[in-house]
């Protein structure tokens, strides 16, 4: 793991809340406007995770994760500021280009199936499922809003490096080997 890193992910918060819990390990993406032609790339493989409010709605969740939204890291910080509370190392990326293989996905996030088809439909079908090993801090950093973070985009520079010494694993080992066994699963 870098000792630090100014790397950051949007994401939505209930997604980031949900990694943060232990109740998944994977991140569905399709790529922001600003991707460019090529689309989303995993560019960086260790990040911190940057939570978003925009785009995201119970409707968009499974059902039994909709207090998901109400999450401490899902919901709205005090104005001009942004709380960054959890890391991210990208253990192994799939691309999914057959629709046959969405439903597998049910079991391994908290986003419904009409979401995830309407993500991976949206221009070119397919998407990538990366799976990461989620870290936390004890003490999130509080960092000001910049107008260079706003926008449809996957990856944003932060204003500055934040030390990764501190961070603990979501998940045990035990738990993360669980996880990456249900990933393998499901693309075997």
């Amino acid at each position: 793991m870098l000792t630090q890193n100014q790397m950051a992910f949007k994401e939505w918060g209930a997604v980031c809340a949900a990694l943060g819990q232990g109740l998944q390990s994977v991140i569905v993406r399709k790529g922001g406007i600003h991707e460019g032609q090529l689309g989303f790339r995993v560019d960086h493989r260790e990040f911190w995770l940057f939570p978003t409010r925009f785009h995201q709605g119970a409707e968009q969740l499974q059902p039994e994760f909709n207090d998901l939204l109400n999450a401490p890291i899902a919901t709205e910080p005090a104005s001009g500021k942004i709380m960054l509370a959890l890391y991210a190392v990208v253990e192994s990326v799939l691309e999914i280009k057959e629709p046959s293989v969405l439903t597998s996905l049910n079991s391994l996030q908290v986003l419904n199936q009409e979401t995830i088809q309407q993500r991976f439909e949206y221009k070119n079908p397919g998407l990538f499922v990366l799976l990461v090993r989620a870290y936390q801090l004890p003490q999130p950093f509080e960092l000001e809003d910049e107008p260079r973070y706003a926008g449809c985009r996957s990856w944003v520079e932060l204003s500055q490096e934040f030390s990764t010494s501190s961070l603990t694993p979501v998940l045990t080992d035990e738990q993360f080997q669980q996880q990456e066994q249900a990933f393998e699963q499901m693309v075997a």
